[in-house]
């Protein structure tokens, strides 16, 4: 077979994936999810949330700075950050400007700081300065999204979470374990309720650290590595890559 003629049947073979996924039950889908995950375990067993941090304070702050700014690049600021603030009393009472010059190489630097100072202060005067574990308590601190909860409460803490980052979009989306139309930041509750009712409960932490890696590494969003994908079999994205 030629070279066309293998691509040609690799985009058959791909459309007739697509078509037989948007026809799967949602037994069916749990199960080639099942596969899926066994799949990447293997592929990543060290799989983990990137941030550098040793308790849940440090973990919630090293959140929040990592928006739209590199994991590397918060654990190159964190250090010294979390030298000089030990407590989230010790946040609420910095001076903002402070926290600002401090969380600078971060990038949007004032609203980190805000967000920081006021959840900080929150936690201090709410929770006796201890971070809620609880999502739903989590997510009502200032400046804490639903994302930055479920990564604190799924790492720090062990507790069930469906963190969806861009990486989970769009490896959910292109795997079909999301509805094509919410694969868009927009749309995260609803992946996230979609990946819940698919897999254990259980699992939820280490399915998104998983699917986080695998979109980092081989699902990338430019050049996806198809060919060498660990879980390319149980893919139905049409739009599959044909070489490395």
């Amino acid at each position: 077979m030629d070279s066309h003629s293998s691509r040609k049947s690799r985009a058959v073979s791909s459309k007739q994936q697509a078509t037989k996924a948007t026809r799967e039950s949602l037994q069916q889908k749990a199960q080639r999810l099942q596969h899926i995950f066994e799949r990447l375990e293997a592929t990543f067993p060290d799989a983990h949330v990137l941030l550098d941090y040793s308790n849940p304070l440090e973990l919630l702050v090293a959140t929040i700075l990592a928006a739209q700014c590199t994991d590397a690049r918060v654990n190159e600021v964190t250090p010294a950050v979390f030298a000089r603030y030990k407590s989230a009393q010790d946040y609420a009472d910095a001076p903002l400007d402070e926290l600002e010059e401090a969380f600078k190489p971060t990038g949007t630097f004032r609203n980190k700081a805000k967000a920081v100072k006021n959840a900080c202060s929150q936690i201090a005067g709410s929770y006796g300065g201890k971070v809620p574990e609880e999502i739903e308590t989590l997510s009502r601190l200032p400046g804490v999204g639903r994302k930055t909860a479920s990564v604190v409460a799924g790492n720090a803490f062990g507790k069930p979470a469906i963190i969806v980052d861009t990486h989970v979009l769009r490896v959910s989306g292109r795997l079909a374990l999301a509805s094509a139309h919410n694969v868009e930041k927009k749309y995260a509750d609803k992946v996230e309720r979609e990946l819940a009712e698919l897999a254990p409960e259980h699992r939820w932490t280490r399915l998104s650290n998983l699917l986080t890696w695998h979109g980092r590494r081989i699902c990338t969003a430019r050049k996806p590595a198809c060919p060498t994908c660990p879980v390319n079999e149980f893919c139905p994205w049409p739009n599959k890559t044909t070489s490395a």
